[in-house]
């Protein structure tokens, strides 16, 4: 550039980088003088190192490490301490990547797949709850139903007009000692709403000697035998769009569930009601029907390709959420999410036995209070 400054000097700036080939630019550039690059200086106001690791270690103290500087800023404030302003914390906890949710978060414990096996009745019993419709908008009433997983036999239900744990823990007293049940015998599994996991259920429960166990949070399939039910209850042809009064819900559900015991061919019971299986009638319903198979082949013989027919067996075990690891070859794995097994359209007979036993009970001791 110095030979484009003396030769600039005679011809000219133009002239001189036309005949060296220098942009103009580069020449104009090099005749700045460009100033020395300074150290910037220091506030006198920032903080100096140490100040910034006392600060940060009074926010990150098992005291304050889980409030917000806003917070800590008042305290030290009231106990008359003074570091810095809040917004410097948050600067402070900013250079050194801090900056985040200080509090504790809310851990939810690991909840347990429970894995529940019945190999026979009374070993196992699955309750829920759910709701029906009433007679006007926003108004509901409560079903409350207590299944035996191993027959689905309906051991115990009841309407109310409140979802109530003290509702709850007279119908499971007045289920167990109708059936008759001894301590050690029984697992009672439910979800978690309020009533199952109240304290009065269970204290009663384990007065009584039985076991209870719960769902995972928001897992329907951990309880989907009671699920199944209800959704067997709702999509019966005469269920009813809503129900007019307490009496009326009462009355209809009587119907259903000696229907839905006694007459109620359940295909994950081999088709047989769940009745037959709880008061251990399936081995001669099963029989009975060895002996039609065996009429009709004797009969025509031709038909049956593969010889005498055999009737559906009961499964020798039903669990809740089966161990992936063991065979599967007579054990019956529940219904996924809703869905019952079947829905026969058979009419609706009028309701006896030990289901309307307690259903009169209800009627007269658990009709809810105003």
């Amino acid at each position: 550039m110095q030979s484009a400054e003396e030769l600039g000097e005679s011809i000219g700036v133009q002239a001189a980088c036309a005949t060296l080939i220098v942009p103009r630019s580069s020449f104009y550039r090099a005749r700045m003088k460009r100033p020395e690059r300074t150290i910037p200086k220091i506030s006198p106001r920032a903080f100096s190192e140490a100040e910034k690791i006392k600060v940060r270690q009074e926010l990150n103290s098992a005291r304050f490490q889980d409030q917000s500087p806003r917070e800590v800023y008042a305290t030290l404030m009231d106990e008359g301490r003074y570091l810095c302003s809040w917004r410097s914390m948050y600067r402070i906890l900013d250079e050194n990547h801090e900056v985040r949710e200080r509090r504790d978060q809310l851990r939810h414990p690991n909840y347990l797949k429970p894995e529940l096996l019945a190999t026979a009745p009374n070993q196992l019993w699955s309750w829920d709850i759910t709701k029906l419709l009433g007679p006007t908008k926003w108004t509901y009433f409560y079903l409350y139903v207590i299944l035996d997983v191993f027959s689905r036999y309906v051991v115990g239900w009841m309407i109310a007009e409140r979802e109530s744990a003290v509702l709850a823990e007279e119908l499971i007293s007045q289920t167990c000692a109708r059936q008759g049940i001894q301590r050690g015998q029984l697992t009672v599994h439910a979800d978690r709403g309020s009533a199952m996991t109240s304290k009065p259920v269970a204290l009663l429960l384990a007065d009584l000697g039985v076991t209870k166990t719960h769902s995972r949070p928001h897992v329907s399939n951990d309880n989907p035998y009671s699920e199944a039910q209800f959704k067997t209850l709702k999509y019966r042809p005469d269920y009813p769009t809503r129900f007019g009064c307490l009496q009326d819900a009462r009355a209809w559900a009587a119907a259903f569930f000696d229907w839905y015991n006694r007459e109620h061919h359940h295909t994950g019971l081999a088709l047989l009601t769940p009745a037959d299986v709880h008061f251990h009638r399936a081995e001669d319903v099963l029989q009975k029907r060895q002996a039609v198979l065996q009429a009709a082949y004797e009969k025509t013989p031709e038909r049956f390709v593969k010889g005498v027919p055999r009737p559906i067996q009961l499964p020798k075990a039903v669990w809740i959420n089966p161990p992936t690891s063991r065979p599967t070859a007579s054990i019956e794995r529940p219904p996924r999410n809703e869905n019952e097994n079947s829905h026969c359209k058979s009419a609706v007979p009028v309701s006896f036995g030990a289901t309307s036993i307690l259903h009169e009970f209800r009627l007269q001791t658990v009709t809810p209070l105003e």
